[in-house]
C-alpha cells in the first residue's frame, strides 16, 4: 500500500527542493512562514441547524438565517447539518475520490482525466514558503456528465453528477439567504451563476516528510461568492480570527462554508471573505472537496448598496488581476486593489 502511495503520489518533493535552490527576490511576508503563523488553538465554527430554513414557524426560520447572516459577518466561516445531502452519497463520493487521487501519477497528469483537470504543487511559487503541498482536479461543472472525461472511473461520474446537483441546490440556498437578508431577491444568483460558471475541487493533501515546513494549502481567500467544503476527519483546515490562526475542529456531520471575495465586496463588508490554509500532515494523508459558487466572467460585481467600498468591477477582471498579482509578487492580494 505504501508504495502504491508513493507511485500515485506527485512529485512535490522534487518542485520544493527546487524552489529552496532559487533566489528569492521578492518579498514573502504575506504568506507568513510555517512557524509564525501556528494556530493558537482549535475551535468549533458556529453550527447551524438549517432545518429551521423550512419550519412552517415564521419566527424560526427568522432565527436560523440570522444565525447564517451573524456567522457570515463574524466569522465568513460557519458548518451546516441537516443540510439535505445524505451521509450515502457524501460516502461514496469520498471513495470515489481517494480511488481516482490512487491512480498512478504519470496517469492522472497525462491521460486528459477529468477534462485535464489534474494539478499539484503551486507552478507559481517564488518561494517555499508559497508551495502548497497537495494535488487537486478542478472540474467546471460543465464537464461532470461528459463521459469521455472518465476513462475507467465510470462510477465516479456516476456519483459526482449527483453530488454536484446536491451541492448546488445547497448553495443556492444559502447565497439566496444571504441575499435576502440585506434586502434584495435571492433572483440575484439565478441571473449569474449557473452550471457553466461554478466548480467541484478534489482536494488531496498526500502524507509530508517536511511538514514542520510546508503548507497544505498557502493562506488565501477565495475568489468567489461562496464555497462549501465536505471535509474528512484529519483535520488541518485553519482560519483567521481576530488576527489570530484558530484550527478548525471536524465534524463528520457537517459542511462547512465559507464567504468568497465577491460576497464580500458585493455585500459592502457586511460579509467576510476570511484568509484560511491548510497545513500539512507527515502521519496521514487528508481528503475534501469543494463547491465554488462562481460567476460568469462578464458579470458585473457592484454593491448592494451605496456608498460602495469597493469599484464595479467583473470576475473576469477580478480573476485576472489576482493572476497578475501572483504572477509578479507570488501571492494574492485580492480586494484591497478594488478599493474606491
Amino acid at each position: 500500500m505504501i508504495e502504491t502511495k508513493i507511485k500515485s503520489n506527485p512529485p512535490l518533493l522534487d518542485q520544493y527542493e527546487d524552489l529552496l535552490r532559487r533566489p528569492h527576490n521578492f518579498c514573502t511576508t504575506q504568506c507568513d512562514d510555517r512557524q509564525n503563523g501556528m494556530a493558537i488553538g482549535e475551535c468549533e465554527l458556529p453550527l447551524i441547524d438549517l432545518g429551521g430554513l423550512t419550519s412552517h414557524h415564521a419566527g424560526e426560520r427568522q432565527a436560523c438565517v440570522e444565525r447564517i447572516a451573524r456567522a457570515s459577518s463574524e466569522w465568513g466561516f460557519f458548518q451546516v447539518v441537516n443540510h439535505g445531502i445524505s451521509s450515502e452519497l457524501l460516502w461514496e463520493m469520498r471513495k470515489e475520490q481517494v480511488k481516482v487521487f490512487d491512480t498512478p501519477f504519470e496517469r492522472k497528469a497525462s491521460c486528459g482525466l477529468l477534462n485535464e483537470s489534474y494539478r499539484w504543487g503551486t507552478p507559481t511559487a517564488i518561494s517555499p514558503k508559497q508551495f502548497s503541498w497537495s494535488e487537486a482536479f478542478h472540474i467546471p461543472l460543465t464537464k461532470i456528465s461528459e463521459e469521455a472525461c472518465y476513462g475507467e472511473f465510470g462510477s465516479l461520474r456516476e456519483v459526482m453528477e449527483k453530488f454536484a446537483v446536491a451541492m448546488s441546490k445547497l448553495a443556492r440556498l444559502l447565497a439566496g439567504v444571504l441575499v435576502e437578508n440585506l434586502g434584495h431577491s435571492k433572483g440575484f444568483f439565478k441571473e449569474i451563476c449557473n452550471e457553466s460558471t461554478c466548480y467541484l475541487r478534489l482536494n488531496h493533501y498526500p502524507v509530508c516528510p517536511i511538514a514542520s515546513d510546508i503548507f497544505g494549502l498557502v493562506p488565501h481567500t477565495d475568489s468567489d461568492f461562496l464555497t462549501i467544503l465536505c471535509q474528512d476527519q484529519v483535520g488541518g483546515l485553519q482560519l483567521m480570527k481576530d488576527s489570530k490562526w484558530v484550527s478548525v475542529k471536524p465534524n463528520q456531520d457537517a459542511l462547512i462554508v465559507n464567504i468568497g471575495d465577491l460576497f464580500q465586496a458585493w455585500s459592502n463588508d457586511v460579509y467576510k471573505s476570511v484568509e484560511h490554509k491548510v497545513m500539512a500532515n507527515g502521519k496521514t494523508g487528508r481528503y475534501s472537496i469543494a463547491y465554488f459558487l462562481c460567476p460568469s466572467y462578464d458579470s458585473l460585481i457592484g454593491s448592494c448598496k451605496e456608498p460602495s467600498v469597493y469599484r464595479k468591477f467583473t470576475f473576469g477582471e477580478y480573476r485576472k488581476q489576482v493572476q497578475e498579482d501572483v504572477k509578479k509578487t507570488g501571492h494574492k492580494v485580492g480586494l484591497p486593489r478594488f478599493l474606491q
